[in-house]
């Protein structure tokens, strides 16, 4: 069977979203599936007797995939929830700063300028060189925004609107020297590269499972070096111990939330297992090749060379593409005038991003996508750019 047959889109549609919103494969939704009908079977064995030691086993083989223990790891709904937990516990003072590049996620944005606002804290944003030539320059030009009153890092691994992996381990490396605290933003990096935390040296790092390792949707997670796991708040409050009644954990305030259904969770080893049945190198060649592929081919279209160097070492499975700029913004300040079209038109779902003044379309390819849907892609754009 071929392993695109493990996703069941409806006829027509071209999905090269999968960065966004990472379908799971039928295997996966099966396993969470099975999660959800042991609950229900008898809801207070599992609860009570199951859960806790289930959710550890699906940690450490989570840890197993990212270099990590799995009792230093916190599964969450998403890498926003992640994120708020993260600005909710670390301690600011007024006039204290926390940096970050200009290529930083518009939602983490909105989460530590609440957290900044209510300390009196500050933002600092970071402009990073574009087009890019060296690591050691794009590091440079981050530390350099640093002060004695940096108390934080706040750093994507891979970037979301402009597809970029940023050199995150020499960034710790230099904040570490500076003693200043590091929280990355990984949701894109999950599976998509090789991540290994003990070597990263990061105190926090925090990710989404429905994306590139496509565990179900509602599946995060957040790594807590083990000097700040009794300092973290919980976003909900509820009873705080252990459902199962065994030793008090750093754990036991975020997993019992009220009563939830933790099949995502859960459902994590068997996106693992399935990828590495696959191959995970294998995964990550074929689909940077693709990738790679969509690069040459939306190249040859437009023109326009992309500001990151042809290498697996600055784009992985994802790559945003500069397109020409057109009449203007995107349409009520969200939606490019380019995607609807690309939609409703030629049933390809694809993002169009404005950012900082370019005009980008963001390529995910997964195992489900083939060369043949990156040329209906450029055929589609082909046919929408051209003047009517």
């Amino acid at each position: 069977m071929p392993i695109s047959d493990e996703w069941s889109f409806p006829e027509g549609v071209t999905y090269l979203n999968h960065g966004s919103f990472g379908p799971s494969p039928r295997c996966v939704r099966e396993a969470r599936q099975a999660w959800t009908e042991k609950l229900e079977r008898q809801p207070m064995d599992f609860f009570l007797r199951q859960m806790e030691s289930e959710l550890d086993n699906a940690a450490e083989r989570l840890g197993q995939l990212i270099g990590a223990d799995g009792n230093d790891l916190l599964f969450c709904d998403n890498a926003t929830v992640a994120m708020n937990i993260v600005a909710d516990s670390v301690a600011l003072q007024p006039g204290d700063e926390v940096l970050f590049t200009n290529q930083e996620y518009g939602a983490v944005m909105r989460i530590w300028r609440r957290a900044c606002d209510r300390t009196q804290a500050k933002i600092v944003v970071q402009l990073l060189p574009r087009p890019i030539t060296s690591a050691e320059e794009q590091v440079a030009a981050l530390m350099a925004g640093v002060t004695e009153r940096t108390k934080l890092i706040v750093v994507s691994h891979i970037t979301s609107q402009t597809a970029v992996i940023f050199p995150v381990e020499a960034i710790c490396r230099e904040a570490a020297k500076r003693g200043i605290k590091v929280c990355i933003d990984g949701p894109h990096a999950l599976a998509m590269i090789d991540i290994n935390l003990r070597k990263l040296g990061c105190d926090f790092y925090c990710a989404s499972g429905h994306k590139w390792l496509s565990a179900p949707f509602g599946s995060g997670f957040l790594y807590v070096a083990k000097r700040h796991q009794q300092k973290l708040s919980p976003p909900v409050m509820s009873w705080g111990g252990s459902v199962g009644g065994r030793p008090a954990h750093w754990q036991d305030e975020f997993r019992w939330l009220g009563t939830r259904d933790p099949a995502p969770f859960l459902a994590i080893p068997s996106a693992i297992e399935f990828l590495e049945r696959f191959g995970l190198e294998t995964f990550r060649e074929q689909t940077h090749e693709l990738a790679k592929y969509a690069r040459q081919r939306i190249v040859e279209l437009t023109g326009l060379e992309p500001p990151i160097p042809d290498s697996r070492e600055w784009y992985g499975s994802m790559i945003a593409m500069p397109l020409p700029l057109g009449d203007g913004p995107p349409n009520q300040g969200i939606r490019d005038q380019l995607q609807t079209p690309l939609w409703e038109k030629f049933g390809i779902e694809i993002p169009i991003i404005h950012w900082h003044g370019e005009r980008l379309i963001r390529v995910s390819c997964y195992l489900y996508n083939t060369r043949v849907q990156i040329d209906r892609l450029c055929n589609a754009l082909q046919s929408s750019l051209e003047p009517t």
